[in-house]
């Protein structure tokens, strides 16, 4: 990007211009009473192009933590879906003998085993509102998050260093 600009000056004929900043100087016309002067100011840079990289040194320590931490919430989140579902199964009175019923009874009931006998069940007509479920819904995720939570602390990284390393180009040397 050139700046033109056009000046007049009036100058002794024999009086010299001279310049002390990075400027083309040309005489275009010289009569003895006016000269014409254009000048021209250069685009100044120090480089060409910059380039900068940033690494962060505890950025796969930290992938690790999350992608054990997802795992963990993955196994229990299908372990809580199992018990929800034989909860509301049971509270809507489905018949045990059916395929789908059985399956998920026999399944949650080795994950509802330890809590049975905590309260007593309600029955009506059938259905059964089975609190041991609810427990076990409970229980279940607190030990989820406390794995999550030990999982983060024994493998997660919480600082952030960040390392740039920067380099400059100047190809008009």
């Amino acid at each position: 990007m050139e700046n033109d600009r056009t000046e007049v000056i009036e100058a002794d004929p024999r009086r010299e211009v001279s310049e002390t900043t990075p400027r083309r100087t040309e005489v275009v016309d010289a009569t003895p009473h006016v000269t014409e002067v254009r000048n021209t100011t250069r685009p100044f840079s120090g480089v060409d192009r910059t380039e900068s990289v940033a690494y962060d040194p505890f950025a796969h320590r930290r992938l690790i933590a999350h992608r054990l931490t997802q795992l963990i919430y993955w196994l229990f989140g299908l372990v809580e879906g199992l018990i929800a579902i034989r909860f509301v199964l049971k509270a809507l009175g489905a018949n045990p003998s059916a395929g789908f019923a059985d399956f998920t009874y026999r399944v949650s009931g080795i994950l509802v085993a330890p809590f049975v006998g905590l309260f007593g069940n309600l029955q009506s007509q059938g259905s059964v509102l089975e609190l041991n479920s609810i427990v076990a819904l409970v229980v279940y995720a607190l030990i989820a998050w406390l794995l999550a939570r030990l999982v983060w602390i024994a493998v997660g990284e919480t600082r952030s260093a960040v390392t740039t390393r920067s380099t400059s180009f100047d190809s008009r040397t």
